[in-house]
């Protein structure tokens, strides 16, 4: 049996539209889905939960190289491990006499970088470091509580009210825009880092901060940071914060501050330590 031509078209026209409907349509129904998020009572997104960055922001927040540590007797134990850079465009906007304060800062790391002393991390450095931090979510508030240090910080949803005085953690006010909660954090000193490679800041600091579930164990991180005194102009960063999901996922104690006793105070000894 043979088909003529106007069927012979007909058939192809049909076959056409079967695979654009299934190569074109199907793909980008599946682009446009939401995904499924756990909610609060009151609609929001449930950050309730353990979370951890995973990656080397914390060595440097733009790209790097591997190499070695800054004991040598350490041998690789210490080393630094290559990363890419989560700055946006990977150039931090630095003013000319600030760019020569981070050279100094990268060149004395081992003795001024707050961390080696167990100070507070500020923000957004808290985030990044290798340990993990809990989210307790309520309607009114938001508390994370970070391993590193005992640090915590209260984010006042919709509030008015202002910081009494600077602080190492800032003073955090968050909104919600549709799923994704901002935090507008200000009212710093200026004694933390951004990083080890000594990335500073002033008291100038002003970090915007945006959390936004990319589903129900995934956070897209992203924090604008705007300091005048610093940076020629503002700049960002962004990252992926993953749940933990072992069952008994927990924030430890790390309560670092006894580590740094002789480091900070050994030299006021009568009689050197043995």
């Amino acid at each position: 049996m043979q088909i003529g031509w106007k069927g012979a078209l007909l058939g192809g026209a049909i076959g056409a539209a079967l695979t654009a409907l299934f190569f074109g349509v199907m793909p980008i129904a599946s682009k446009t889905q939401a995904p499924t998020l756990a909610r609060t009572a009151d609609g929001k997104p449930d950050l309730n939960g353990v979370w951890q960055a995973l990656n080397t922001a914390n060595w440097d927040l733009q790209d790097h190289a591997a190499r070695i540590g800054p004991l040598v007797a350490l041998g690789a134990a210490f080393s630094v491990p290559a990363g890419s850079g989560v700055v946006e465009g990977n150039e931090i906007p630095y003013l000319p006499e600030a760019a020569e304060k981070k050279k100094e800062n990268a060149a004395k790391w081992l003795t001024s970088d707050p961390e080696i002393k167990c100070y507070l991390p500020g923000v957004p450095r808290a985030t990044y470091m290798p340990y993990p931090f809990q989210i307790f979510q309520t309607r009114e508030n938001v508390l994370i509580a970070y391993e590193f240090a005992g640090a915590v910080r209260t984010i006042y949803v919709d509030s008015k009210q202002e910081s009494p005085s600077d602080t190492w953690m800032g003073w955090s006010v968050g909104h919600w825009e549709g799923d994704t909660l901002v935090v507008d954090v200000t009212s710093f000193n200026d004694q933390t880092w951004f990083d080890r490679a000594g990335n500073f800041h002033s008291d100038a600091l002003h970090v915007v901060e945006r959390y936004t579930p990319t589903g129900k164990d995934a956070i897209e991180y992203e924090a604008t940071i705007e300091d005048p005194k610093v940076f020629s102009k503002p700049w960002k960063i962004r990252m992926p914060l993953y749940r933990r999901l072992e069952k008994n996922a927990q924030v430890q104690e790390y309560s670092c501050v006894e580590f740094t006793e002789e480091l900070l105070y050994g030299s006021l000894r009568k009689q050197p330590s043995k």
